[in-house]
């Protein structure tokens, strides 16, 4: 991930709370549309949900609307913890 990039992360708040990345900030899928504009365009944007594919969709979204620096974290927010990068587990 870029240094700097911002972490969004597009599964359900349930999901979110019961693991996430640190620091990522949480748009669901199912609100996206609606929110979409919260992020900043200007802005390195990591997409990440559990496996990659809500994140990729969420990604492609944003590039339709003018986001031009947007990535997806191949293989989700499984991937991230079995690295044993920074997460938060058991908000919920």
């Amino acid at each position: 991930m870029q240094a700097g990039a911002l972490l969004v992360d597009v599964r359900e708040q349930n999901e979110y709370d019961d693991v996430h990345a640190d620091g990522a900030q949480l748009i669901p899928l199912s609100e996206f549309e609606a929110r979409y504009t919260e992020l900043p365009k200007d802005a390195d944007l990591v997409m990440i949900c559990r496996s990659g594919a809500r994140s990729a969709r969420a990604g492609e979204f944003l590039a339709q609307h003018g986001y031009s620096k947007v990535a997806n974290l191949t293989g989700g927010t499984n991937a991230w913890v079995e690295a044993g990068l920074p997460s938060v587990k058991g908000q919920g």
